[in-house]
This record gives structure tokens, C-alpha cells and sequence, in this order.
């Protein structure tokens, strides 16, 4: 299973939005651009965005703003609003094993705790990194380009 580029758009957008002050650069069309998508992609993005209560926008040139500081948005954070994953969670169940098969019989006991345990394991580290680490990120190493 992999987590959409829906995240990498997500996380893009946050941090452009942040280093662009000015409102203008702050449209769908002008993240596109920098993205690298159809504005129709960021508008789907953004609407999740702002469900979650992660930024707030309005029509016209006024874009796009955050509505949280980045250092207490997580990749968590943007991961739930962008790829929330349902009950089965990250991985999916092959759904047919043979149950006339002692593996297949056993193979979903064997691995379900093992699966939640891994999913655990990347949404935690997911929660000790935050958008302002990226931003912070992107910023010297466009210092280091001059």
C-alpha cells in the first residue's frame, strides 16, 4: 500500500503557502504551478486541507492562509485530512485464503497484530515530524543555492 502523492501535494502546499506572503502566490493556480499539477488537483487537496481545519481560503486574490502554526502541524495531521485510513487500516487483507489450507486458515491471526503493529510504528514517527521541519528544511537549502 502507498500512501497517495496526495501527501507530498499536501505537505508542498503548506509549505508554499507559508513562504509565500504575498496573497496572490497563494492561489490554486500559482501552487500548481510550483507543484507541478492541474489546479483542479490542489483545489481537491485544499478542500481536505481546510475540512481538517489545517487552512483557511477564499475566492479571488486574497489565496490561501494557515490556520494552525506549521510547528504544531504533523505529517500526522496531513496524512489523516489527506489519506485517512478507514478501519482496515494500511494494509489491506488478500480476502480470499484458502481455509482448507492450515496457512491460509491461520496467515490473517498471524499477521494482524504484526500489521497494526508496523502501522502504529510509522503513524507515531509520523506524529514527531512536523510541516515547520520542512519548511525550515526547504529554506536552507534555497540559502545554500545563492
Amino acid at each position: 500500500m502507498q500512501i497517495t502523492s496526495r501527501f507530498t501535494i499536501a505537505i508542498h502546499m503548506l509549505t508554499a503557502i507559508d513562504c509565500f506572503k504575498e496573497p496572490e502566490k497563494r492561489t490554486s493556480a500559482f501552487l500548481a504551478g510550483s507543484i507541478g499539477v492541474n489546479p483542479v488537483i490542489v483545489r481537491n487537496v485544499m478542500g481536505q486541507l481546510k475540512e481538517a481545519g489545517l487552512i483557511s481560503s477564499s475566492q479571488g486574490r486574497s489565496g490561501m492562509s494557515l490556520k494552525k502554526d506549521l510547528k504544531d502541524i504533523t505529517f500526522y495531521d496531513v496524512y489523516k485530512a489527506i489519506d485517512g485510513i478507514g478501519k482496515e487500516g494500511l494494509f489491506h487483507f488478500h480476502e480470499h485464503p484458502n481455509m482448507k489450507c492450515y496457512v491460509g486458515r491461520n496467515i490473517h491471526k498471524a499477521l494482524d497484530g504484526r500489521l497494526r503493529q508496523v502501522q502504529k510504528a510509522m503513524e507515531d514517527e509520523m506524529k514527531s515530524i512536523t510541516v515547520a521541519d520542512v519548511v525550515n528544511d526547504v529554506k536552507n537549502l534555497a540559502e545554500h543555492e545563492k
